[in-house]
This record gives structure tokens, C-alpha cells and sequence, in this order.
């Protein structure tokens, strides 16, 4: 059975980098998997990302090294079942605020006697290159476990959640947390807004009292080598669809050629208005 890499560094105290995959889309994840990340998340939260097409996307990651990773698009039984028996290595939790939601986390993602997830599946077995028997035998001590913090009543109660057996690493959301705070949307993810600052070191604190790894989004690779440098370990760089857009509106604008006629596309992407 292949190890879960990612979650061993995580352990050892050592980073460990990764992107977002926003597109539903095999053909990226495959090109994605090749650069050398250490895992990659499908965002089922915020994108629209199937249950059919995450399988697939997992299964175009395969043999590339990277771990196949996905955030949930909230707390709840039957997503855990469903994205971990399509082969995840590891689940991202959207918004947990308590030591409730964060052992009923736990409760889903491990299979008994450390939680209640189902039994049953073949496509998790494959992805980790092993019998059914032997997933089962291992899966409780492959499986990364992130739960986020992106909401200040998260933060209050950090030291609670981070307590809970079974949780190998914390990921803040600044943009949400931000939000939670008025603080306002859209909020760069290096604010240096000195309330949002204060509470991610004291998430990243409660992390460490812990032993659980502490983990933020970044917006960039210069974003990341600062976090790292402040002790967080399990960083994420943006995402897939900011790099092309970025990039493709960057050349963009070097061209000898007036866009007037075309619609403006304005989004926001982790933080950042970019217009294309």
C-alpha cells in the first residue's frame, strides 16, 4: 500500500506544498500532478466539481507523486464516504468552529474503533495501489485529516478543536475569517490588518501546543517561503485557474491590440480582484 507522504512530513514537522484545483477536469489534475507538488485539493466547495468527475480526476493523478486531495463542501457523513471511497488520500473541512464538529470529523473520516466511517468501495484500494483488506487494515494511519479555521468563533475556540484525537493538521482560511471579523470580502490573503494577523498566530500557536501542523492559504510562492518561515507547514499556493488566468492576462496586456469590443471578466481569487 502506497504511504501517504504528505501527511508523513506533516508528522515529522516538516512543510509540505500544495495548489487548489478549481476546474472539473482529469485533463488538468494530470498536467497539475506533474509539476511536483506534494498533494492537490479539488475544491468541491466552491466549484462544480461531481462525485464521477473527482474519481476521475483522482485517478489522472495517479503515479505522479502528488497526493490526491479534496475540501468537502461542508461537514457532513455522506460527503466523507463518498470523496475518501473515490479514492482522496485526505479531506480538507470547511468551517469548523468546535470540538463537536471537529470529532464528528474525525468520526467520518476513520473507520472504526477511531470513528464511524462505512465500509465498503473498491476505487480507494486502487488508489492507494493495494487490496481492499489491506486499505482497510491501513487507512486510519494513511488519511490526512485537515480541518479549517475560517471563522473568528474557530479561532475562540481553537484550542478545544485542536485538541481532538485524530486531527493531523489545521488550514486557515483568512478570506472567510476576515469576513467573520468585518473585516469586509476579498481581504488579501497576507492582510497585515492587525486583528486578522493576531488571530492566525494564535491559531498557529494553538497548533504547536497541540502537535497538529499548521496550515494557510498563500497567494503566492513568495507568499508561502514567508509562512514557512513562521512555522506553518501545510501551505497552499493559490490555485490552478489564478496562475492561468494571471498569466494569460498578464501577456495579454502586452499585445498590440484593444480588447474594446470584448466583455470585461472581473473575479475574485483568493482575495484578489484581477480583471481580464
Amino acid at each position: 500500500m502506497f504511504a501517504n507522504h504528505a501527511r508523513r512530513r506533516l508528522a515529522a514537522g516538516e512543510p509540505s506544498i500544495g495548489t487548489w484545483l478549481s476546474l472539473p477536469s482529469p485533463e488538468n489534475a494530470e498536467y497539475v500532478s506533474k509539476l511536483g507538488f506534494d498533494w492537490l485539493t479539488v475544491d468541491t466547495e466552491h466549484n462544480p466539481v461531481d462525485i464521477r468527475t473527482l474519481a476521475q480526476m483522482f485517478a489522472a493523478m495517479a503515479g505522479s507523486g502528488t497526493a490526491p486531495m479534496v475540501r468537502l463542501p461542508w461537514n457532513s457523513g455522506e460527503n466523507f464516504k463518498r470523496v475518501l471511497d473515490a479514492g482522496a488520500w485526505g479531506v480538507v473541512v470547511p468551517m469548523v468552529n468546535s470540538k463537536v464538529e471537529a470529532e464528528q470529523a474525525v468520526e467520518a473520516a476513520r473507520y472504526a474503533p477511531l470513528g464511524q466511517r462505512s465500509v465498503g468501495g473498491g476505487r480507494h484500494a486502487m488508489s492507494f495501489g493495494t487490496t481492499a483488506a489491506e486499505y482497510y487494515s491501513h487507512a486510519n494511519d494513511e488519511i490526512l485529516l485537515v480541518l479549517q479555521i475560517e471563522h473568528i468563533d474557530g479561532v475562540e475556540n481553537v484550542d478545544e478543536i485542536m485538541s481532538v484525537p485524530g486531527v493531523d493538521a489545521m488550514f486557515i482560511g483568512p478570506n472567510d475569517l476576515a469576513a467573520s471579523m468585518g473585516l469586509g470580502l476579498g481581504v488579501p490573503l497576507e492582510s497585515d490588518e492587525p486583528r486578522l494577523m493576531e488571530a492566525i498566530q494564535h491559531a498557529r500557536e494553538a497548533c504547536v501546543r497541540h502537535g497538529v501542523a499548521p496550515g494557510i492559504h498563500c497567494s503566492s510562492a513568495a507568499a508561502v517561503n514567508r509562512r514557512i518561515a513562521e512555522g506553518f507547514q501545510y501551505c497552499a499556493m493559490a490555485s490552478e485557474l489564478r496562475y492561468m488566468l494571471g498569466g494569460l492576462s498578464e501577456d495579454i496586456a502586452t499585445l498590440n491590440w484593444k480588447a474594446s469590443e470584448h466583455k470585461t471578466i472581473e473575479t475574485a481569487e483568493q482575495g484578489e480582484i484581477v480583471r481580464y
